[in-house]
């Protein structure tokens, strides 16, 4: 199972819509999810999908209630928000910490990177204390830049979670 998992209003259903291959234009709207939306996002060929319970931010105290057959999760980070990513890294050391994540894989998502007063991935990283991480966790994790507006970092987000392991899994489950 996938998890998507980020503070309030980090874009975490912006960039399931865009990787379920929804239209996205300067109209699209999104709410703060209050609860748990399903995605299904399919490989590159269309022929494989997955589905991932995206959990709002707000839910965060109860998180660890899905943690439970979790083998990746999309961290997703808003770096347009210096506020919000000190906030974001306590969230993050409380997921890391959990015995039940401790062979998770995670996609540390530094989300609206497209915007003009996003912060700088090293300056972020440097918030999150990702120096400290690396040496601390034993989770692998990855670093994504990505925008559900402009689509970017979308495809190599994709490819993450149709890795070579989880597409053989995929076929041995079809057989």
């Amino acid at each position: 199972m996938c998890l998507c998992l980020g503070p309030i209003k980090s874009g975490k259903t912006f960039l399931m819509k865009r990787l379920q291959g929804d239209e996205i234009d300067d109209a699209t709207h999104t709410v703060s999810t209050n609860g748990i939306n399903l995605f299904t996002i399919k490989n590159n060929t269309g022929e494989f999908d997955i589905i991932i319970k995206e959990i709002g931010g707000s839910m965060a105290p109860i998180w660890k209630h899905y943690f439970d057959m979790v083998r990746k999760i999309i961290y997703v980070v808003d770096a347009s928000n210096l506020c919000q990513i000190s906030a974001a890294g306590v969230l993050l050391y409380s997921l890391l910490v959990d015995p039940r994540l401790r062979n998770v894989k995670i996609a540390l998502t530094l989300n609206k990177m497209d915007l003009s007063y996003r912060q700088m991935r090293n300056e972020t990283l440097l918030i999150l204390q990702y120096s400290r991480l690396q040496k601390e966790a034993t989770q692998e994790l990855t670093i994504f830049e990505t925008s559900g507006m402009s689509g970017q970092g979308i495809e190599e987000l994709r490819n993450w979670i149709f890795d070579p392991a989880t597409l053989k899994s995929a076929i041995n489950a079809n057989k």
